[in-house]
């Protein structure tokens, strides 16, 4: 959906400053040309008289009063912010279901709105930042993962805990696989199908963030992404690509499952939630579901 509303966006700003564009070349001098011809020959025009002689067609009004504010959002979008809303629980408990986010679209490079072609480049994906990316498998659907591997790492998930072993471009001095620390928080405050979720905090490089894990439930790596050569809980990052996972690591399907993040199909850096709507009603509420009970204004502000 995101990708067409792309595409209509470019249609009608492209489509509006070309009507705009081709008035004020030949059409506007025209209608100026008759105003001046009817004033050399004599005629008393009233100012409405006048007007009337000059004005603009309304198609071409409508384009012109919808141009400018049309290309604002295009630039706005495509190269500056994009807002998103968190549709689901997989990154709990750092993004909730009805948080409204903002995407920082430069900071992985600025790409054109329609083929997605890197146009500059200013930076790549660090470990812990929370991205947006194009669905490798439907890449109509964007997903919001935290990212976890880089081109080159090595990632293994075993017992419901994280090991790395950074890229080494190298081959010297190169770091051993190293366990991702994890420190309990609490337990209970966060719930799956009824059961109680362990919420502990993880240290990504600089990155300190929390993530939940349901005890009752396996790690179902049965169903993890298979690598030729490597034990289906193990995974090495091809270069221009990313390992995506949720922080929600019980109630998420990420690059465990599916594999890897292309480069080509990253949006942008998750960079703070500006609204965040509650939804929780009685199971006999008469409200539709998408209308919202509340507001979390606690939840505003940047994404860690």
């Amino acid at each position: 959906m995101a990708a067409h509303f792309s595409l209509i966006l470019v249609l009608v700003t492209l489509i509006s400053g070309l009507i705009w564009l081709v008035d004020v070349l030949f059409f506007a001098p025209k209608r100026r040309e008759a105003l001046e011809l009817a004033q050399a020959n004599g005629a008393q025009l009233t100012e409405e008289a006048a007007e009337e002689i000059t004005r603009e067609p309304m198609v071409v009004e409508t384009a012109h009063a919808i141009f400018p504010v049309i290309a604002f959002v295009l630039i706005l979008r495509s190269f500056l912010y994009e807002p998103f809303q968190i549709p689901s629980g997989s990154m709990k408990p750092t993004l909730l279901i009805g948080d409204f986010i903002l995407v920082e679209k430069f900071t992985y490079g600025l790409r054109d709105p329609v083929w997605r072609k890197k146009l500059i480049d200013t930076g790549e994906p660090e470990r812990g930042d929370v991205f947006v990316f194009k669905y490798p498998e439907n890449p109509n659907m964007d997903y919001i993962k935290r990212v976890i591997g880089l081109p080159g790492d090595k990632v293994v998930y075993r017992n419901k805990q994280l090991w790395i072993k950074p890229a080494c471009p190298t081959g010297e001095n190169c770091p051993e696989l190293e366990k991702v620390s994890q420190q309990p928080v609490n337990n209970g405050e966060f719930t799956q199908e009824g059961r109680p979720l362990m919420r502990l905090t993880e240290q990504l490089g600089d990155v300190e963030h929390d993530i939940l894990i349901n005890p009752a439930r396996p790690d179902y790596r049965q169903h993890f992404y298979a690598q030729p050569g490597l034990a289906n809980n193990e995974f090495v990052v091809p270069e221009g690509h990313y390992f995506a996972v949720g922080d929600n690591r019980d109630n998420s399907t990420d690059s465990r499952f599916w594999g890897f993040v292309p480069e080509d199909h990253l949006v942008g850096k998750a960079v703070a939630i500006w609204i965040s709507f509650e939804f929780e009603r009685s199971a006999d509420s008469w409200l539709p579901a998408w209308v919202p009970t509340g507001v979390r204004f606690d939840r505003v502000g940047g994404i860690v």
